[in-house]
């Protein structure tokens, strides 16, 4: 069960204290003063101290202080024979999670703590799942621990989350964070790539349909909503929604109901809704593209999620992560590497950085990554800046047409978020141009999208 520290200067009350915890399967060390308790919480961990607040020498208050002080703070209860209002606000102001008015039942005590045992193994289990599920949130720069301690902070609560960002910037990263922070952290959490999907689609996604809703309706079909019942939705790219699915989204935002398409009959869900987008909503709402209503509805809460260039102290530490999930030392990475990383802008954020280092790891094979492993193949990060790069300054490195050609149209996609017209557009070619060039560097495409 739980490691617990029982300090009480009365010796039998504290013997008998620890018997009932014991009973319970816990695991109890017992002092008598808090001068001992101070040097058993410096020799080991706990997950919850039982002591008494008046005591010589040292007090209880000072028991809770050094509690506090540790790297894992334990779940702190005071026990008082002086149960008026004034010791009581002081221990829970001093960060004390209870207290118990001597004399108490030691059914109490133990009740006490199997409920903060339970808790702190809780947090244990959610800490260690956030820190597998999103390995690459490395915050060592201001911006990033400021969007960092926002999410913790606004997970917690069930309120609505705007996360705000260049595409490649880690949204998606931290709305997991938020999910497996949250106390949803065992329910579900759904996915749904708004800007992937049609309007007609994405509706019968989110709400699902009932059998014969539409032609091809041939059976019914659960949606996201009703899939993440209890957990969380995370809609990414919210900004690409159309005006009328976000009247349908702001009436499940307001009633926490919807009606899937051909039925008749309202659903209500326990969802939480974190979206995600690149674009200024705000300005998408004043230039009518953007419902307002939906807008405040949604953005209850809103993080901006900085941009790598505007991160650097974060981005040797990032490659360092990024490495170690490969399970290979950050010694792989040469000096002269990590200073042509730093000497670039990245466009493409945290995700073109991956896509380098995976590059860079098959150029460099068994050897360490060196300066030129980042160049070969592509845009050398050396030059421009990412603002671009002169043919002059490429040829005779080895440069390959072919490889360029497609790192720039995948690069145009992935920005774009699949969607073929949008990537065009980025390149400042056709749609069809598009699908030409990927067929004539051996791609399978098939033109899908309306004109």
């Amino acid at each position: 069960m739980a490691q617990v520290l029982v300090v009480d200067d009365e010796v039998k009350l504290g013997k008998l204290v620890a018997e009932a915890l014991e009973l319970d399967g816990h695991e109890v060390a017992r002092v008598a003063g808090g001068r001992a308790a101070l040097v058993e919480l410096a020799r080991r961990g706990f997950d919850v101290v039982l002591t008494d607040l008046m005591m010589p020498e040292v007090g209880g208050l000072e028991v809770l202080k050094a509690a506090q002080a540790l790297p894992t703070p334990p779940a702190v209860v005071m026990m008082t024979a002086y149960g008026s209002a004034e010791n009581a606000v002081a221990a829970m102001k001093g960060g004390a999670a209870d207290y118990l008015t001597k004399p108490f039942a030691m059914d109490e005590v133990r009740l006490r703590v199997r409920r903060l045992a339970e808790q702190r193994a809780a947090e244990t289990r959610s800490e260690r799942l956030v820190r597998r599920l999103t390995p690459e949130l490395v915050a060592e720069s201001p911006r990033m621990k400021q969007a960092l301690a926002s999410a913790k902070q606004v997970a917690a609560s069930d309120a609505s989350v705007v996360l705000l960002g260049e595409s490649g910037t880690g949204k998606s990263q931290l709305a997991r964070l938020i999910h497996y922070s949250s106390k949803r952290a065992a329910g579900p959490l759904v996915e749904v790539h708004c800007a992937a999907l049609p309007e007609t689609l994405l509706e019968g996604e989110l709400f699902g349909h009932e059998k014969g809703a539409f032609t091809g309706a041939t059976e019914r079909k659960v949606g996201h909503l009703a899939a993440a019942d209890g957990g969380t939705l995370f809609l990414d790219e919210i900004g690409e929604v159309t005006p009328a699915t976000q009247v349908k989204l702001l009436r499940f935002l307001q009633e926490r109901e919807f009606v899937p398409l051909g039925s008749t009959q309202a659903r209500k869900v326990d969802v939480r809704v974190i979206a995600a987008t690149n674009r200024d909503l705000a300005a998408a709402v004043r230039e009518g593209r953007f419902r307002e209503d939906f807008y405040y509805r949604l953005n209850v809460f809103s993080i901006e999620v900085p941009p790598l260039r505007e991160r650097k102290e974060d981005l040797v530490p990032l490659a360092h992560a990024v490495l170690a999930r490969k399970g290979l030392p950050a010694s792989k990475l040469s000096k002269d590497a990590e200073a042509r990383l730093l000497g670039y802008t990245w466009p493409g954020n945290v995700r073109e950085l991956e896509n380098a280092l995976e590059r860079s790891l098959i150029l460099s094979g068994e050897g360490d990554i060196q300066a030129e492993h980042l160049g070969a193949g592509g845009p050398s990060l050396s030059r421009g800046g990412g603002k671009g790069v002169r043919a002059a300054d490429v040829l005779g490195e080895g440069f390959n047409l072919d490889a360029f050609e497609r790192e720039l149209l995948y690069a145009a996609l992935e920005r774009a978020g699949g969607n073929k017209t949008a990537a065009a557009k980025l390149l400042g070619i056709t749609r069809r141009r598009l699908y030409s060039r990927l067929q004539s560097l051996g791609e399978k495409v098939t033109d899908t999208e309306p004109d």
